[in-house]
């Protein structure tokens, strides 16, 4: 295997040993290449190779003056994988995790990818991804699983499953991902990673929508090291062109925010579950743990539960994705030219899309009033505290397919479904159980999504069996630089990017 230290290095690092003529960027192409055939038969993480034009893109020559500055292409030469959901990169497949996009080619790049290859990346694959991200596990009839390297068996997360499970396996260091409802924090905490959703607008929307999921939806990455992340933040931030608003100003850098003492923060620890859901004892104990590492480390932590009502907000959000997923369906069907059969899209793609069209503008307006409210009711809980602690998932992760309906419940919403029986879909209590397991396994993150609040996940602790169990810090609006301070002191205090999983490419 060529350069076997490559994963001795995060992102940061390679970059600077290419900016010190250590290393060539073709062979960091070809080091990231082998160890992606090394572990994807059985990850299944990529679903797109990039590799010829990865290595064209390599052979660039390198700028004699590069790295005079911190905003000069500070990951110059690094490869990276981007999510193939949202963000098209010009002549590369744009799937969607959908077999109705089976044979897509996005025919530009959006304005994130241009700003990741400002930034120096170099895309070597697209990452494997649910179907319109709409699930929080990475299953996809059109790819198939995605696999944790720490188990197999076990789920990745979703939307972003892909992505984590290449930078969990020693593929890449950080990889692209986006959230909407926790699809960066999810996979960070099964996959052992670090996972940052940051403020609504702080990264700019793609090319054919100002927002995603009425503003719920954004992208960022999943990365083994905060700085990364961080300095992949400052590379990318930033209004886009036709984006509807931008985030708050920042002070400094977040590069310069990592190593920066936070000072004694007010930690509010809530092991409530914030939508309908029975957390199993691991996540609590894992945040549990995260709140003792934070009082060691002088942070003054305090049980509080803020003033959500769950069951709202888990109406709210089926709304609001609802209509979203029906529209996708719509306009995906208006690009290709042709309506769907039933073989096209996914079982829960049309079950949810068919409640959408069921749903009122009224009913939308009302979703999305109730959301802006929560995001002032949050801003008064913040004004007591500095971050709100609470485990990222309601389960450790699950078995591949434990998540999917089985027997009667999915017969029924085949029924549904081949029928177009909106109907049946009135039926209170219905649809809040087709949401269960859903709800069940992602009960603390999507009110973050909901109020546009920055989010993360940080890998401090493994269960018995092994698998990694995140803990989620949340801040205050527009305040990524208190939680890049905190997960600095967390990964100093507690490095984890060390840790390898069963399934790793220097294995």
């Amino acid at each position: 295997m060529r350069f076997p230290e490559y994963n001795r290095y995060d992102a940061l690092g390679l970059a600077d040993l290419v900016r010190r003529r250590e290393i060539t960027p073709l062979e960091l192409v070809e080091a990231c290449i082998e160890r992606m055939e090394r572990v994807q038969g059985r990850i299944n993480a990529m679903v797109a190779p990039l590799y010829d034009r990865a290595r064209d893109y390599a052979k660039r020559p390198i700028p004699a003056e590069r790295g005079s500055r911190p905003d000069e292409a500070p990951f110059f030469g690094v490869p990276f994988l981007i999510k193939d959901l949202v963000q098209p990169v010009a002549g590369a497949p744009f799937t969607r995790g959908s077999r109705f996009f089976a044979h897509a080619v996005a025919t530009e790049d959006s304005e994130l990818i241009r700003r990741y290859r400002r930034a120096g990346l170099n895309f070597v694959a697209k990452t494997n991804t649910p179907e319109f991200g709409l699930t929080p596990f990475t299953e996809p009839l059109l790819h198939g699983p995605a696999r944790n390297p720490w188990n197999t068996e076990h789920t990745t997360g979703g939307s972003s499953g892909g992505s984590a499970a290449a930078v969990a396996a020693g593929v890449v260091p950080m990889a692209h991902g986006g959230d909407g409802g926790g699809s960066i924090r999810i996979p960070a905490s099964c996959c052992g990673l670090f996972g940052l959703k940051p403020t609504r607008a702080r990264t700019p929307a793609t090319i054919d929508a100002g927002e995603g999921w009425l503003g719920l939806a954004l992208d960022h990455a999943i990365s083994r090291t905060v700085r990364d992340s961080a300095a992949l933040l400052d590379a990318s931030r930033g209004w886009g062109p036709g984006d509807p608003y931008d985030a708050p100003p920042v002070e400094r850098p977040y590069i310069e925010e990592v190593s920066r003492e936070p000072g004694k923060l007010r930690i509010a620890l809530c092991k409530r579950p914030l939508l309908p859901a029975e957390p199993h004892a691991d996540v609590l104990a894992a945040a549990d743990d995260a709140a003792k590492l934070c009082a060691s480390l002088g942070h003054d932590v305090a049980e509080a539960t803020p003033p959500i009502d769950p069951q709202e907000v888990a109406t709210d959000l089926v709304t609001i994705v609802g209509v979203a997923m029906a529209s996708d369906i719509a306009e995906a069907e208006a690009a290709v030219g042709r309506a769907s059969t039933k073989d096209d899209f996914e079982l829960t793609s049309r079950v949810v899309a068919l409640l959408g069209r069921t749903i009122t503008g009224v009913r939308l307006e009302q979703a999305r009033r109730r959301m802006q409210h929560l995001g002032r009711t949050m801003a008064k809980f913040f004004e007591r505290y500095d971050v709100l602690l609470t485990p990222t998932l309601g389960l450790p992760p699950p078995k591949i397919g434990a998540l999917q309906p089985h027997g009667i419940e999915r017969k029924l919403q085949e029924i549904v479904a081949d029928a177009s029986l909106t109907s049946v879909l009135r039926i209170p209590g219905l649809v809040e159980k087709i949401a269960e397991k859903t709800y069940g396994f992602i009960p603390w993150t999507a009110p973050a999504n909901v109020t546009g609040l920055p989010a993360m996940s940080v890998p401090l602790w493994w269960n018995g069996a092994g698998l990694p169990v995140g803990a989620m810090f949340t801040g205050r609006f527009g305040d990524e630089a208190t939680l890049f301070r905190l997960a600095g002191q967390l990964e100093r205090a507690r490095p984890w990017a060390d840790r390898r999983p069963a399934v790793h490419a220097d294995a």
